[in-house]
């Protein structure tokens, strides 16, 4: 009784200690993938199959069911983006022809905070309970206020908080199953000028919500040293609601549903001796459930505006391998490849993303039996990524705009991880004596 009231206390302190931490807490892409240091220092490969700890049940719940006892962890990245966007020539010259500013948009990416916390319990041999607190949508870009791009976009950030109590069951020796309720908050704030003038006023679309979904997956040991897993987190349905802000003195109140997409993870972890381990994973996120998204006025039902995402799916794959020096350090290393949703013909000056390579370090210290710490480091390499908001793309509004950036993603993660009972020690061998 007294451990399941410790497990209570210490799930409200992480759910607090979260929410508090993410009132600042930013992104750099509108998917955060930074769920825990383990996984990002092996590209997170095979963390559907639990090679990330506890902190895989992100991604597949039944994982829990592989950590054994009553545990903690806490995780944190922070992420340094990098994005300028350059117009051309020929667009830099239209916009000082009509008056705006001719300059590029600076920086637009914003150092973020994103932290995740996990806690399991096992009741007995077979029943698992846990919660996991997490962000996994959520971004801002931040032009420069007055800029050639800026009718398209001065401002743009969405933030997102998800509490999964999730259960996890030992079917047997070789199978594991878990489910888990997603529920979710989402706020989104997009603001863009209405003009090129440096004293253009601002058009601010905000609105929130609150969504439920699910999560389920399972996990198999086929032999002794294999890991197969196999998540799904299921679509979310946002009804959100707010105003659309029209210069200084107009306000519309506004709603939209916006479904955030289902995603599907498959892991395998192969131990090939005590000190190696390797690891390989691909993912499936249904982004092209965000086509056309109308923004309808809350008290005429009419078209106001529409958020013209017209994404495609998007595809990650990673391989990863691990190396146990000695009882207290293990280094790991990883490689991933992650097929954007956003395409040439759909891009824009808001996430101005493409195809990236990811490259991956970490490591883990135990500490002692209960106590470990975890570092995970990431640089992310962008494809050199063109916007054209010319007629054919759904952003398109009237003035064209054509423009190159080259993004980069350095992400430096850290975790702490902590067994709240004490770890069952092996009786020792009987001493024999031959007299």
């Amino acid at each position: 009784m007294r451990d399941s009231r410790k497990f209570l206390t210490w799930t409200a302190i992480c759910s607090v200690s979260l929410i508090v931490a993410m009132a600042d807490a930013q992104a750099g892409s509108f998917a955060i993938r930074e769920q825990s240091a383990t996984g990002q220092g092996m590209s997170f490969s095979g963390v559907a199959a639990g090679s990330a700890g506890l902190s895989s049940m992100f991604w597949n719940p039944a994982t829990i069911t592989m950590s054994p006892g009553f545990r903690f962890e806490g995780h944190a990245s922070v992420i340094f983006p990098e994005a300028k966007i350059n117009p051309d020539l020929p667009t830099l010259g239209l916009v000082g022809a009509l008056g705006g500013t001719p300059v590029g948009s600076g920086n637009i990416g914003q150092t973020a905070v994103v932290p995740a916390s996990y806690a399991s319990y096992q009741v007995n041999d077979r029943l698992w309970l846990g919660v996991s607190i997490n962000s996994p949508y959520g971004f801002i870009t931040k032009p420069d206020q007055n800029w050639a791009g800026q009718t398209y976009g001065r401002s743009s950030k969405a933030f997102s908080i998800n509490v999964t109590p999730t259960i996890g069951y030992r079917v047997t020796d070789w199978l594991s199953i878990g489910v888990g309720l997603q529920v979710q908050y989402l706020d989104v704030t997009l603001k863009r000028a209405l003009g090129l003038s440096p004293l253009a006023p601002a058009a601010i679309l905000e609105g929130d919500a609150y969504g439920v979904g699910y999560t389920l997956g399972l996990t198999l040991t086929p032999f002794e040293g294999t890991e197969i897993g196999l998540g799904f987190r299921s679509s979310i349905r946002h009804q959100l609601e707010g105003n659309l802000h029209v210069g200084p003195a107009t306000i519309v109140p506004v709603k939209a549903n916006v479904n955030l997409p289902e995603v599907l993870t498959f892991g395998v972890a192969q131990r090939l001796s005590p000190q190696w381990k390797v690891m390989a994973g691909v993912e499936w996120t249904n982004w092209s459930r965000l086509n056309i998204v109308p923004v309808t006025s809350a008290i005429s039902g009419t078209a106001v505006t529409a958020l013209p995402f017209s994404y495609r799916d998007g595809w990650f794959a990673s391989v990863g391998a691990e190396y146990q020096v000695n009882d207290q350090l293990a280094l790991r290393a990883g490689l991933g490849y992650e097929w954007s949703p956003i395409t040439d013909r759909t891009r824009d000056v808001r996430i101005p993303d493409n195809d990236r390579l990811w490259a991956s370090i970490g490591a883990t210290y135990q500490w002692n039996d209960q106590l470990s710490f975890d570092v995970g480091y990431t640089h992310i390499f962008v494809r050199d990524t063109d916007i054209r908001l010319v007629p054919g793309n759904p952003q398109f509004a009237a003035l064209p705009f054509v423009a190159e950036t080259k993004p980069s993603v350095d992400i430096v993660s850290v975790a702490l991880k902590y067994r709240w009972d004490e770890p069952a020690k092996p009786i020792p061998a009987p001493i024999v004596r031959k007299y």
